[in-house]
């Protein structure tokens, strides 16, 4: 029996907010012992996880409790991962909401108007460190994932949520999302819609930002400030530098057709973030300086092809470094009675993120607007150059992702953060409707 989405929002309800603020209170309680900012902080995301658990194994086939499959898969201690299926009746028809995490990013008390690592509610608002990213969303689906287990509506689809470890930060692998798509876990959803739950403002997300992380260092010479025909100063080389790459960057990666079909609000961008160098005194130019900064592409482009471009620009300043811009009449970068040449040298930090562009002709991404409009009453995807990891991971694997979230944008990594209940009630309610437009298939 295929269940029209009248039938089954009545089967299963609303949201009910004292069940999901108490679960949502236990989990940000967590928050403390979950910021993800390694080497300092490691998250023990089996803490969040304790609490799903608690709420769903009672309704699980390993309790014999429900109809619920339940599996908590870990790779590193006390950093698990969850599985949980609720099982359809028609092999081969799935559907699966992922993303959900069970880290967070840092939080100062002292930066905050109220305490972090506790919820506060206000009314609607409900506060504290990972409301909107992403502690918010894995009550919200772990509260789906109940619902269907208590109240076992025949459906010819499986539904399967995953709450993943180790979401905000790049740096260590093999512990989340990309282990789980290694190891074959995932392999299933492959055949059905794959709906990210990460983001915010009720609307789909078509598309993100893949990033670069850069170091252009220049070295010039150290030496008294009073005498600066006889130096090379690297701040000038590096701003020099930078300004000719920029201009090249812009010329052979510029606004790209399908930005716009996307909505993208910006085209791929190269711009410096942060400036150092070695210190000493105001009457001293230094021998050397760094400025650091990032790329943001959009999709359209590959990261790869971005950073061989960047080498090549320094490669060919360097070897044509007289023709660089000088800033006045004794400004200059090469010294021939020392045989001394400024240099610049570029370095990428990590491992570049490629950017996503979901398929807008999926069966996943008509679901989800035509539930979007339904139930938030208008439907506006938008493309963001901020970047999701592991996302593009997964489409590269076969999955058809697509992505929605029911947080407060302004809110994200923000000191002061905070969901509205009524958002994630909406929530509930557009999961509802894609489970029932799947069903009609």
């Amino acid at each position: 029996m295929a269940f029209s989405s009248p039938s089954l929002k009545d089967l299963i309800g609303s949201l009910d907010r004292d069940s999901y603020v108490s679960l949502l209170s236990k989990i940000i309680g967590e928050a403390r012992h979950v910021q993800n900012n390694p080497p300092d902080l490691i998250p023990k995301e089996d803490r969040v996880a304790r609490h799903v658990l608690d709420a769903l194994l009672p309704l699980s086939t390993s309790t014999d409790g429900g109809p619920l499959v339940v599996s908590h898969v870990s790779y590193a201690e006390g950093r698990g991962n969850i599985i949980v299926e609720y099982p359809g009746s028609t092999p081969g028809k799935i559907l699966s909401f992922v993303g959900c995490h069970m880290d967070v990013v840092t939080a100062d008390p002292a930066d905050w108007d109220f305490d972090p690592f506790s919820l506060g509610v206000d009314g609607d608002k409900l506060k504290g460190r990972g409301t909107t990213d992403c502690l918010g969303h894995v009550a919200l689906v772990t509260e789906l994932m109940r619902k269907l287990g208590q109240v076992r509506p025949p459906l010819k689809n499986t539904v399967v949520a995953v709450f993943i470890a180790n979401e905000e930060n790049s740096s260590v692998l093999g512990i989340g999302v990309d282990e789980l798509v290694k190891d074959g876990l995932l392999d299933k959803l492959k055949q059905g819609p794959l709906f990210w739950i990460d983001t915010a403002d009720k609307q789909p997300c078509i598309g993100t930002g893949g990033m670069i992380t850069w170091r252009l260092r220049a070295t010039g010479k150290l030496f008294h400030s009073g005498f600066p025909h006889k130096t090379i100063n690297p701040l000038e080389l590096a701003m020099e530098a930078l300004k000719e790459i920029q201009s090249r960057f812009y010329q052979d990666f510029p606004s790209h057709p399908q930005e716009q079909v996307y909505g993208f609000a910006t085209p791929s961008t190269m711009k410096p973030t942060q400036w150092n160098f070695p210190g000493g005194g105001i009457n001293q130019i230094p021998g050397e300086c760094s400025i650091s900064g990032d790329v943001r592409l959009t999709p359209f482009y590959r990261p790869t092809d971005v950073t061989k471009k960047l080498q090549e620009y320094v490669d060919d300043i360097n070897a044509n470094i007289e023709k660089l811009g000088t800033r006045g009449p004794v400004s200059k970068y090469v010294l021939p009675y020392e045989n001394l040449r400024g240099r610049l040298t570029i370095s990428f930090d990590e491992a570049a993120l490629s950017g996503v562009a979901c398929d807008l002709n999926s069966r996943g991404f008509h679901v989800l607007c035509k539930a979007t409009e339904e139930v938030i009453g208008y439907v506006k995807p938008y493309s963001i150059t901020g970047s999701l990891p592991l996302i593009s991971e997964l489409q590269h694997e076969g999955f058809d992702v697509q992505i929605s979230g029911f947080g407060i944008m302004d809110t994200y990594h923000a000191k002061n953060e905070y969901c509205l209940f009524s958002d994630m009630r909406q929530g509930f309610q557009v999961f509802l409707s894609i489970i029932s437009q799947l069903e009609e298939d």
